[in-house]
């Protein structure tokens, strides 16, 4: 069965491309069970339209997740709407790939990150447009030392994605940079609070005395 299961890797490879195993094999290294989840299901909407003849099928975003889960060595632990399971792909044909037509401007991102980086730009709230910031850049620089095998600065990615999108994604770059924010390895549990509290901190105290002196 585990032959099995390497060999339905194999084709879900030809039909998602190297870019989207890359982004599976990201996912599973995430240790927060909630950001997990958070970045399978966005992966599974980039999955959908790299995939829309899929759509033709009955219960097509349940064989989405159990294609997320096989490319993901069965070892994907999310909060799924569906029971995840590899049994139930290995009796599915493999959907014939689109061949991409145009070229990612950035290869050593890829043309996947594109799209994130355009479903991105879709979102209307501030936080989740920030969230997605963070997410997108923590994967252009995992994929950039993996294409480049060398460091990349803050800057660059920050740039890169304003580029790509169009100057429609940016960030405040020194909160980027003292938070590690583009870092996958730190954890940002509570780190955006921390830090919005310490740069609030002097403003806190002048306002206190602002008001201890009045009262006087």
């Amino acid at each position: 069965m585990e032959a099995s299961t390497t060999f339905k890797q194999e084709l879900l490879l030809r039909e998602y491309g190297r870019n989207v195993q890359d982004l599976v094999n990201y996912i599973t290294k995430v240790q927060d069970r909630r950001e997990r989840t958070r970045l399978s299901q966005l992966l599974i909407n980039l999955m959908a339209k790299l995939n829309p003849q899929l759509r033709d099928t009955q219960d097509y975003q349940q064989k989405l997740w159990n294609h997320l889960f096989v490319m993901s060595g069965s070892t994907l632990d999310v909060d799924s709407p569906y029971p995840l399971s590899a049994m139930e792909y290995l009796n599915d044909k493999p959907q014939p790939m689109e061949y991409p037509l145009e070229t990612p401007k950035y290869k050593h991102y890829g043309q996947n990150v594109e799209l994130l980086i355009q479903r991105a730009t879709e979102l209307t709230d501030p936080k989740e447009r920030e969230a997605a910031i963070v997410s997108i850049g923590k994967l252009m620089k995992t994929l950039y030392r993996s294409y480049n095998k060398e460091n990349i600065t803050d800057d660059v990615i920050l740039g890169d994605i304003r580029d790509i999108s169009k100057g429609q994604l940016d960030m405040n770059l020194q909160y980027i940079e003292s938070n590690n924010l583009f870092e996958s390895n730190v954890k940002q549990d509570g780190g955006h609070h921390q830090q919005r509290s310490q740069n609030q901190g002097p403003r806190n105290k002048k306002s206190n005395r602002s008001s201890n002196q009045r009262n006087k």
